[in-house]
């Protein structure tokens, strides 16, 4: 087989390479069709979250996942550690706009391959009762925010109890 000067060959497949513009890198599946990057901020960076539930479908992909990355949420099939999901092709996503998911949970009492539901929590202290299998919001709770019962008494129509 032929070589250059530095003894290298010339079939060589490279993996990365670098042109005065930046450095190109072959990147796997799974790094390349994640979602948006959300920018590291040093002050406070935004926790994710991830949720598991077991669907016990026919199919044999029961396994769902769900996580958050700054005010988005994201629901896909997982099909476990060897295997990537594919991040390109959500169950379902949401993006809130006026406040960020901080933690979620499945009902795994209640799931189903048909349905399954998952409970939001949001910064500002409201509830949210989703399921991303039918793509339905079914509930919010607590709209009001952060209120105590003093805040509430004093808000418009708001009562202690």
């Amino acid at each position: 087989m032929a070589t250059e000067g530095g003894g290298k060959e010339m079939n060589e497949i490279k993996t990365q390479f670098t042109t005065r513009e930046g450095l190109y890198k072959l990147l796997p599946n799974s790094e390349y069709s994640r979602p948006n990057r959300v920018p590291f901020n040093s002050q406070g960076s935004n926790p994710v979250r991830v949720s598991f539930v077991n669907l016990n479908d026919q199919s044999g992909n029961g396994d769902r996942l769900c996580f958050n990355v700054g005010r988005e949420l994201y629901f896909y099939i997982y099909k476990g550690v060897r295997k990537a999901a594919d991040l390109s092709k959500p169950i379902d996503k949401r993006i809130y706009k006026g406040t960020q998911p901080t933690c979620h949970d499945f009902n795994h009492l209640t799931a189903t391959a048909e349905s399954v539901s998952l409970l939001v929590g949001f910064s500002a202290g409201q509830v949210q009762l989703i399921d991303p299998i039918k793509k339905e919001t079914s509930k919010l709770f607590n709209e009001e925010g952060l209120l105590s019962p003093l805040d509430q008494a004093s808000a418009p129509g708001g009562t202690v109890v």
